[in-house]
C-alpha cells in the first residue's frame, strides 16, 4: 500500500521557520508543482508552496525520514499560483548567485504572500445553493453553505469555520468539487482584493414604474446592463437609496465585485509607424527566431528601437503569446507604458517595486492568466509568472540598474533573462545604443544593428569645452560661455534643453573656511551633502549613503567660525545658478530627490512635454532612454565626475552615460547640439564620445580588459563583510581570505582583504575580498564558495554576502 503513497516538498515561510519541509499527499488530493497549500506546522495551519512532488519512498528513508511520522497536507488552497518551471529558474538563481533559495523566493514573489496570509472560503457568486436543491450535499456541507450565505461578504476565514464545523477539511473538498465555494489564500490585510459595488440589470423595464426609476434602469441598460454603482449614480444624479429600492423590487442586483488596482492613464490609440529599411530587416530577423536565442540590437540613440519592439511583439499577441519588457528605471516606465498602451490597449500591465502591495498582488494574479499580454517592469519583473512567453526584451540592457547590489540575491536581470529564455524556449532581445561589453563580446549572441536615426536625422554635434581655459580667461561660473550662449539661443527659438549633472543635491560637501573642518555623517565615513529646501528655506546636510539628515550649523563645531564654503555642484546648485544667470528661464529638476513620491516621474515628464519648462535639470535618470523630441540642447555640466572612479568599469560606464545623455538631443525635426564641459578634454573617453563611435571604444576597452583579465574576459566575485565592530570585521576578513587561499588550488586569485572605498556606512564597518578567475562559460557558476562554511569562519557579529559578477566594486 505504501507504494501508492506520495509526498511533496513544500516551501514554508512563517514567523520562526523558513525552509523546505516534507508532507504526505492524501489519497483524495492532487497536488502539482506551483500550487499553494495549507499545511500543519506546529499547532497552526500555514501557507506553503509545492515545489517537488515525489513518490519515491526509498529516497525519503535514505535521508533519515520516518515516513509514518510525516504529516499530511490539509488542502490545496490555490491551483497553479506559479508556473511549474518557475522553480527551476529560482533554483538556478540560488545556485549561481550562491544564495539560500528562500531569499530568492522572497525577491521573486509579491511581498508577504505566504508569511502574512490566511486561508479563507468564499461562496461563489455564480452559485446560489438555495436555488440548487437538485444538487445533493451532506448536512455538514449545507451548514457551511448556510454560514457563508449569512456573511455579508459571502466568505469566512478557515479558522472561524473550523470552530463552527467539525471535519472541515473533507467538507470543503466536497464543496469545492461541487463548484459551490472557492478556497483561496487571502493576502495580508493591506493587500486584500479591492472591492467595489456594482449594479446589474436583471428585470425588464416596466411601464408601471415611475419616471425616475424608469430613467435609471434605461441608463443602466445603455451602459450594457452592468455598471459600477458610483458611475451610475453620477450619470443619473440619483442616490444609493433609489438603487436599493429598485433592488427590493427585483429590477437590479447590487453586489461587491473586485476591481483591479492598476495605474490607468488615458492615451490615444496609435498605429504602427512606417519602418526604415534597417528596422524592417531587424524586425524580420527577430521574428525568424521562434525559439531560444539571444539577440543584441545595437541601435544608435533615436534609431527607433521602441518601434522595433512594438512591431516584433504585435504578431506574438495575435498568436496568443505574451511578452516581457524590462527597463532599468521606474522613471522610464511611464513613457514606455504609454507607447505600448497606445498600441496594445489594456493588454499592457506594469510591475515594479514602486507599486503598492495591492497593485503588485493584483498584477501578479492577472499575469497568471494565459491571456496574451505585455508586462513592462524593472529588474524584479524578470520573475513575473507569465505563461506562454513569446519574447523577452531588455531595453537599455547595458544599465547597471539591472544588477541588484543588496540585499541578496545579487542577481543580474540580464543573466536571469537568458536562463528564462532557455526555459521558455523564446528569444531574448537586448537593446542599447551603448551595449555592455559582456553582450558585445559574447560569440553566442546574434548581433543586429540600427546604425542611423529615423527619418535620417543627424546625430547631435558635440562641442567639448575645456573648463581650465574658461577659468584662465576669467569665467568662474559653472556654465561655460558656449553653454550660456546656447541656452540663450535655445530660449529665443522656443526650444527646450537638458542639463546633466552626475550628482543630486546642492554641493558635494561643506567645510569651514577658517579651520578646514568638513561636515561628516556620524554613521558613515563620508561627507554630508548640502541641500536647500525652498518650501521651508531650511539648509540641510544629508548623507546619500544612510539617509542621515541634520540642519547646517550656524557656527563651526570645531572653531566656532561662521564662515562655510560649499564645494562641488549638484542639481540643486545648478538650478540656483540658472535662476541667477537666466531669471526668465523656467526649469524642472529631475532626480531622486524630486521623484520620491508615486507618480512623480510621469508628472514631471508630462509638465516638461507640455512646455511648462525650458530646461530639465537632472542626474543619470535623464540618460535612460527618455524620448523628448522637443529637446535640441544638452549641456553636460561636469563630465569629470564620471571619468576618474576607481573601478575597472569606470571608462565603460562613463562612455555609455555621456553618449546616452548626448543622444537625448535632436530627436525631433530640429538638429541637436551638445556642450560637454570638462577639465580633462584629452581623456580617451571624451574622444570616443565626440567621435560617437561606440564600437571603436568597445574594441579598445576589451583589449585593456584582456590584458588585466577582468570581465568579460574573466570573472570576478566580490565578498562583502560588515560589522558594527571595526576590529571584528577586519579579523573576520583576514580569516575568510586565508580560508579562500587554502582552497583556491589555482582556480582563482584572491585580492585583499581590503577596506571598502567607504569604510563605514550606517554605523557598520565594511571590508571586501575580490576573487578573480578565468571564464568557464557565459552562465556557468565561476566557483562554489559554500556560503555557510565561510560564515562560520566570521563569527556571529559579522555579516557576509557574496556578489557574483558585481558591477560596483566601491
Amino acid at each position: 500500500m505504501s507504494s501508492d503513497r506520495s509526498w511533496v516538498q513544500a516551501l514554508v515561510d512563517c514567523p520562526g521557520a523558513q525552509g523546505l519541509y516534507t508532507y504526505e499527499i492524501p489519497f483524495d488530493l492532487i497536488v502539482r508543482v506551483g500550487d499553494i497549500l495549507s499545511v500543519p506546522f506546529g499547532a497552526q495551519q500555514v501557507g506553503a508552496i509545492a515545489l517537488v512532488v515525489d513518490s519515491d519512498e526509498k529516497s525519503l528513508r535514505s535521508i533519515g525520514l520516518d515516513i509514518e511520522k510525516i504529516r499530511k497536507i490539509d488542502a490545496v488552497v490555490s491551483l497553479g499560483f506559479f508556473p511549474a518551471h518557475y522553480w527551476t529558474l529560482l533554483s538556478q538563481v540560488a545556485k549561481y548567485y550562491q544564495t539560500p533559495l528562500m531569499q530568492v523566493v522572497r525577491a521573486a514573489l509579491p511581498p508577504g504572500l505566504l508569511s502574512r496570509s490566511q486561508r479563507r472560503l468564499k461562496l461563489r457568486s455564480d452559485q446560489n445553493h438555495n436555488l440548487n436543491s437538485n444538487l445533493a450535499v451532506s448536512l455538514e456541507a449545507q451548514k457551511v453553505l448556510d454560514l457563508l450565505s449569512e456573511s455579508k461578504t459571502g466568505d469566512y476565514s478557515w479558522r472561524f469555520l473550523q470552530q463552527k464545523v467539525k471535519g472541515l477539511g473533507k467538507i470543503v473538498q466536497e464543496l469545492v468539487r461541487s463548484g459551490l465555494v472557492d478556497s483561496y489564500l487571502q493576502p495580508p490585510q493591506t493587500v486584500r482584493p479591492k472591492q467595489q459595488q456594482a449594479a446589474t440589470l436583471v428585470g425588464e423595464v416596466d411601464d408601471q414604474l415611475n419616471g425616475r426609476h424608469r430613467e435609471i434602469l434605461e441608463c443602466l441598460k445603455r451602459m450594457g446592463g452592468e455598471a459600477w454603482v458610483s458611475d451610475l449614480l453620477v450619470q443619473t444624479k440619483s442616490s444609493s437609496s433609489v438603487l436599493k429600492t429598485l433592488e427590493k423590487k427585483g429590477f437590479v442586483v447590487l453586489q461587491s465585485r473586485e476591481v483591479l488596482r492598476q495605474e490607468i492613464h488615458t492615451v490615444k490609440s496609435d498605429l504602427p509607424k512606417v519602418l526604415t529599411e534597417f528596422q524592417v530587416s531587424v524586425v524580420r530577423s527577430i521574428q525568424d527566431h521562434k525559439s531560444c536565442a539571444t539577440i543584441l540590437l545595437h541601435g544608435v540613440t533615436g534609431s527607433g528601437k521602441t518601434e522595433v519592439y512594438l512591431q516584433a511583439i504585435a504578431p506574438l499577441l495575435m498568436a496568443g503569446k505574451s511578452a516581457l519588457v524590462l527597463v532599468p528605471e521606474i522613471g522610464l516606465t511611464p513613457q514606455l507604458t504609454d507607447r505600448f498602451r497606445a498600441r496594445f490597449g489594456d493588454r499592457v500591465r506594469v510591475y515594479h517595486s514602486a507599486l503598492s502591495e495591492g497593485e503588485r498582488y493584483d498584477t501578479w494574479r492577472q499575469m497568471l492568466k494565459l491571456e496574451p499580454q505585455v508586462v513592462i517592469g524593472t529588474r524584479s519583473a524578470i520573475f513575473a509568472p507569465l505563461g506562454n512567453l513569446g519574447l523577452i526584451v531588455l531595453d537599455e540592457e547595458h544599465d547597471s540598474s539591472f544588477k541588484q547590489d543588496q540585499p541578496a540575491p545579487c542577481y543580474h536581470a540580464r543573466t536571469v533573462a537568458r536562463w528564462r529564455s532557455q526555459l521558455e524556449d523564446c528569444p531574448l532581445l537586448l537593446g542599447s545604443a551603448t551595449p555592455s561589453l559582456e553582450s558585445w563580446s559574447a560569440p553566442e549572441i546574434k548581433y543586429l544593428s540600427l546604425p542611423t536615426r529615423v527619418h535620417d536625422r543627424p546625430q547631435p554635434q558635440i562641442e567639448v569645452v575645456d573648463m581650465r581655459l574658461e577659468l584662465k580667461e576669467g569665467n568662474r561660473s559653472i556654465f561655460s560661455r558656449s553653454l550660456r550662449d546656447e541656452i540663450a539661443e535655445m530660449k529665443e527659438k522656443g526650444n527646450q534643453g537638458i542639463l546633466f549633472i552626475h550628482r543630486r543635491g546642492h554641493s558635494s560637501h561643506v567645510s569651514c573656511r577658517s579651520c578646514g573642518y568638513v561636515m561628516e555623517c556620524p554613521n558613515c565615513d563620508v561627507s554630508l551633502s548640502y541641500h536647500h529646501t525652498h518650501a521651508t528655506a531650511a539648509e540641510l546636510l544629508r548623507c546619500h549613503y544612510c539617509g542621515y539628515t541634520q540642519l547646517q550649523p550656524k557656527i563651526c563645531p570645531v572653531c566656532s567660525s561662521i564662515y562655510f564654503k560649499h564645494f562641488g555642484s549638484g542639481t540643486q546648485r545648478v538650478t540656483q545658478e540658472l535662476a541667477q544667470e537666466f531669471p526668465e528661464l523656467k526649469f524642472l529638476r529631475f532626480d531622486s530627490d524630486t521623484t520620491r513620491t508615486k507618480g512623480a516621474h510621469r508628472s514631471l515628464l508630462d509638465r516638461f512635454s507640455r512646455g511648462d519648462a525650458d530646461l530639465l535639470v537632472g542626474t543619470q535618470m535623464l540618460t535612460k532612454g527618455l524620448d523628448l523630441p522637443q529637446v535640441t540642447l544638452v549641456g553636460i555640466v561636469a563630465a569629470d565626475g564620471l571619468l576618474h572612479l576607481q573601478d575597472f568599469r569606470s571608462a565603460e560606464r562613463a562612455c555609455q552615460t555621456l553618449l546616452q545623455v548626448a543622444g537625448r538631443s535632436g530627436r525631433g525635426d530640429d538638429p541637436g547640439r551638445v556642450i560637454l564641459q570638462t577639465y580633462s578634454p584629452d581623456h580617451p573617453v571624451i574622444d570616443a564620445v565626440v567621435a560617437q563611435d561606440y564600437g571603436a571604444f568597445a574594441r579598445s576597452e576589451l583589449e585593456t580588459r584582456n590584458v588585466l583579465g577582468y570581465p568579460p574576459i574573466g570573472w570576478v566575485i566580490l565578498i562583502r563583510l560588515s560589522s558594527p565592530e571595526a576590529m571584528e570585521v577586519q579579523a573576520a576578513a583576514n580569516q575568510v581570505a586565508q580560508r579562500l587561499q587554502m582552497v583556491a588550488q589555482g582556480r582563482y586569485e584572491v585580492l585583499g582583504p581590503s577596506p571598502a572605498m567607504v569604510l563605514r556606512v550606517a554605523q557598520r564597518y565594511r571590508w571586501q575580498i575580490l576573487l578573480k578567475g578565468e571564464t568557464n562559460g557565459p552562465t556557468s557558476t565561476p566557483v562554489e564558495l559554500h556560503l555557510e562554511e565561510l560564515r562560520s569562519v566570521c563569527g556571529p557579529g559579522v555579516s557576509l554576502t557574496i556578489d557574483v559578477d558585481p558591477v560596483n566594486l566601491m
